[in-house]
C-alpha cells in the first residue's frame, strides 16, 4: 500500500513575495522588531499590506471564513471566556502603536486554535507571500519540548510558505540556548 504524502513545496506552489501581503504572529508583549521587520520587508517587496494576527489557544475556530476571519468559541463549553475582547482590543492597541508611523497598509486578526493551522488559514485566505514571527524565548529543559513549542518550526514543516524568524531574545555563545 503506497504511503500518502502531503503535497511538498515546489516551485510551481510558490507565492512571489512582489504584491503580495505577509502574516504576522502577534502575541502579548511582543518586542516591536518584529512588526518592524515585517513593514521592511513588505516595503521592499512591495507587499500591498501586512495581516497581524493572534491565535488564542483557548479557543477554537467554529467557522472559517474565506477572509481569514474566524468565528470562534471556548474550548471549554462550561466556561464562558467574556475577556477574549479585551485581549482582542489590548493586542490591536499594540499593533496600532507600532504601525502609527508606518505607510504600510495593515489589518488585524483575532484567531483561534492551533498556531501553525491558523496562520495557515489565514495565509492561503489572503495569498500571502510569508510569514514573519519572533523567535522563540520560552525555556525549555529539553529539545523535544523547544521544537514542539515553536510555532515557526511548526509552520516550516506543515506548509510551503517562507517563515522568517525574527531574533527577539539572544545568548552570546557561552551563554545557553534555550533548547540546551
Amino acid at each position: 500500500m503506497a504511503q500518502h504524502l502531503p503535497p511538498q513545496p515546489h516551485h510551481s506552489r510558490m507565492t512571489d513575495f512582489a504584491g503580495h501581503p505577509l502574516v504576522v504572529g502577534v502575541v502579548p508583549d511582543q518586542s516591536p522588531l518584529v512588526a518592524l521587520t515585517a513593514v521592511s520587508l513588505a516595503r521592499a517587496t512591495g507587499a500591498p499590506a501586512i495581516y497581524f494576527a493572534h491565535v488564542d489557544t483557548s479557543r477554537y475556530a467554529d467557522v472559517e471564513r474565506a477572509d481569514g476571519t474566524v468565528r470562534h468559541l471556548s474550548i471549554d463549553p462550561d466556561v464562558d471566556d467574556e475577556q477574549w475582547p479585551e485581549r482582542e482590543a489590548a493586542l490591536l492597541d499594540l499593533v496600532g502603536q507600532w504601525m502609527s508611523e508606518e505607510d504600510v497598509p495593515w489589518h488585524f486578526r483575532y484567531l483561534a486554535g492551533r498556531p501553525d493551522r491558523a496562520l495557515t488559514h489565514l495565509a492561503r485566505a489572503v495569498d500571502a507571500a510569508a510569514f514573519v514571527v519572533g523567535s522563540h524565548v520560552r525555556r525549555h529543559h529539553r529539545l523535544r519540548d523547544f521544537v514542539n513549542g515553536s510555532v515557526s518550526m511548526q509552520l516550516s514543516h506543515r506548509q510551503h510558505r517562507p517563515v522568517i524568524v525574527v531574533p527577539v531574545s539572544v545568548v552570546d555563545w557561552e551563554g545557553r540556548a534555550p533548547w540546551e
